[in-house]
This record gives C-alpha cells, structure tokens and sequence, in this order.
C-alpha cells in the first residue's frame, strides 16, 4: 500500500517573522502561547514575532523553559501558562524541542490528562488548537511532521505521540533565522536532516514519491551542509538546509525511518546526547549493518551527497559519510559524545529492549533482533 499527503501550508519566506502576525490573523488566533527556546528570550528574533503580533492586534505570553529532549513536566508546565493566560492558539519558533512541547501542549490544553496518556499512534481525539511552527534549525523536520517525542525521565525514556492533527496549520520556514545558529547545533540538525532522507529512502514502505524528497534532500545536504556550518550566515546555504531538512521531514512523515533512530533514542534519554549527535554516531556502523539488504539506493544516495566523488561499493559510501561526519565535529565514539563509558553496561540491555520497542525497527531495511542491536551499541 502506498500513502503520501502534505496537508498543511509551507511558507519559504526570508523575513518571514516579520510578518508573522499576518499569518497568525489568517487562523483567527487572538491570544498566542509563543512556546521558545530558552535563547530566544530576549534575543531579537523574539522581539520582531511579538512586535508583528502586536501590530496585528493579537495578545500573547510566552513559554521559553524548553530544554532538549523535552520531559513531560515541561510540556504539563506550558500548558498550565496556557491555560492561566486564556491563551486560544500556539506559535512554537525554536529547534525539534520547542516544536515537540507545542505539539504536546497542544493536545492536553485541548483534551486535558497527561501527554502520556496519548502515547501511540492516532489516539490524539481530534484537532488540536491553532497552531504556527516556525524551525530556527536545518535538520528536525518538525514542522512537517506529525509525531511529537517527549522524555518520560521516570522511565528514562522517549515516549512517542504520532497523529496528522499535531501538524501546525503553517510551517513558515525563515532563513535569516539560521544566521546565529551555533555550529555544534548547525551539524547536528543537518546531520538529523540527512539521516532522515537516508532512512526515509532505504527502509521497506514504498518511497515512489517520498524517494523524490528524500534524494532531492541529500543532494541540497551534500551541496549546502559544509558550507552551513562553516558559516551560518551564509544565505544560500541557509536556505538550502532549511529546505533539505523540510523536503526530508515530509518523506518521513510518509515512510517512517529506521534502525539509526530506533537505537539514537536511548542514547538520548539515558545520556542526554543531542538527538543528531546521537544519529551521527549510530549512523556508520547502521549503514554497515543495512549493507546486505542495499537494493542500489546506497549507491544513488552517494550520487545525490557526493556528486563528484567516484562510487565503487556500499563501504566507499559509508566511507564518505564518515568523512563528512568528521569534517563537521560529529562524535565518533560513545566517549566524544560524552558518554560514561563505565555506566554504559548497566543499562544496555534495557537501551536494546527500548530500541526494539520502537515502531522504526520494523521498516528498518534488514531484520533486527534485540542481539544484533546490542552488539552495535556495544560496538560505539
């Protein structure tokens, strides 16, 4: 079977926070939770959402407690500043974090409990409120996609609510957003973009039309990714990974993903390592791991991310990928992600069975069992 939709509005448009409040009157939103990340504060980008809201006449509080991997006591703590503020519509501008919690806050403000109460796919009861996502990163694809995933810290884990009513009515996709990104943070979202396309094109779901968002994704990444980090400001570039990142978040939507996040999700909820520094890591040795089901894709993602260098075999691919994961400070081992080495044992057999838990493994292109995931883990 084969399904494949975009219902929402895509708005690519630099200085498009500008005019944010235009787009918010277009939905009728009168008093906006702006949900943020912690930066933005004070930072000008801020300043110019509310200023063009002002200017629109729309009233609005803010929320900027969001860290990454967002717990669900975060997500319970905006929705009570919702509710205090008679608050009737959501902007979330920020990373995947920011979107996440305004996904989530969305629901219970709607339909009350616990955001674990909707854990799963389409237990979401209906529309959720009005609701604008604005990604200041290249790499999460949050803004077209309709999962949120929220860190359950009693369990240390990731919980995972998917439904098409959590995707915003506009993604407004604002380059000059991008000028101020750090680059650690610049590598990891592209890395998250590109593992996404790669994910997206190799799994088993038919990827008739998404396969068409997932190359044309990487070919962006593999032209703009070096030059983003090296420069932040750079527009072209900017714009190119803004994109790439949305083009790949639409095939996933579509396809799911597969063994990389499946196995980076426990990393992240028991070490807290950054979602895409937790890709970069995993992604090699999965490449390799994927390599006996290659039906020809590694070597048409090598066309698309390495157009000028020549392919011979799947490890001259994985090879490459190694490489531009060097060259842009990706962590190559559990110790430069941080990791305590010695308390990893301790909780690998769990990090397998949650793992196993995720719906990816099912898609991932070769079959998976619990022994082949914790020999990779214990392999980092």
């Amino acid at each position: 079977m084969l399904k494949f939709s975009i219902p929402q509005n895509i708005i690519v448009d630099y200085g498009g926070v500008s005019r944010l409040g235009t787009y918010a009157a277009e939905l009728n939103m009168t008093n906006v939770l702006i949900i943020a990340d912690p930066f933005l504060a004070e930072a000008p980008l801020a300043k110019q959402a509310t200023a063009s809201l002002d200017e629109a006449g729309i009233r609005h509080a803010m929320f900027t407690d969001v860290k990454p991997n967002p717990t669900a006591v975060c997500v319970n703590e905006a929705a009570k500043l919702f509710k205090d503020n008679d608050c009737d519509s959501i902007i979330a501008i920020g990373g995947g974090s920011s979107l996440d919690v305004a996904k989530a806050v969305g629901v219970v403000v709607k339909y009350g409990g616990e955001i674990g109460d909707y854990e799963g796919m389409n237990t979401v009861p209906g529309p959720i409120v009005p609701f604008i996502a604005i990604p200041t990163t290249a790499g999460t694809g949050s803004e077209v996609t309709s999962f949120s995933v929220i860190t359950d810290e009693a369990r240390n884990y990731k919980l995972t609510v998917g439904s098409k009513l959590l995707l915003p009515a506009y993604a407004i996709l604002d380059p000059g957003v991008l000028a101020t990104v750090p680059a650690r943070v610049a590598a990891a979202c592209g890395t998250d973009a590109m593992v996404h396309a790669i994910e997206s094109f190799t799994n088993t779901v038919d990827s008739t039309f998404s396969g068409m968002y997932s190359l044309e994704a990487l070919r962006l990444i593999g032209k703009y990714l070096r030059r983003f980090y090296a420069r932040r400001d750079d527009a072209e570039a900017a714009r190119g990974m803004m994109v790439a990142a949305t083009m790949a978040g639409i095939a996933f939507e579509s396809t799911r993903l597969g063994l990389v996040h499946a196995m980076s999700h426990p990393i992240s909820a028991f070490f807290h390592v950054a979602h895409g520094e937790a890709n970069g890591l995993l992604l090699p040795s999965v490449l390799e791991f994927n390599a006996l089901a290659d039906k020809g894709q590694y070597e048409l993602m090598h066309e698309a991310l390495f157009p000028d260098v020549e392919y011979y075999e799947p490890e001259d691919f994985i090879n490459e990928i190694r490489s531009l994961l060097e060259s842009i400070g990706i962590p190559d081992s559990l110790e430069a992600a941080g990791v305590d080495r010695e308390s990893f044992p301790a909780v690998v057999e769990q990090m397998t069975k949650d793992a196993m838990a995720s719906g990816n493994i099912a898609v991932n292109p070769r079959a998976v069992t619990p022994k082949d995931v914790e020999a990779i883990y214990r392999a980092l």
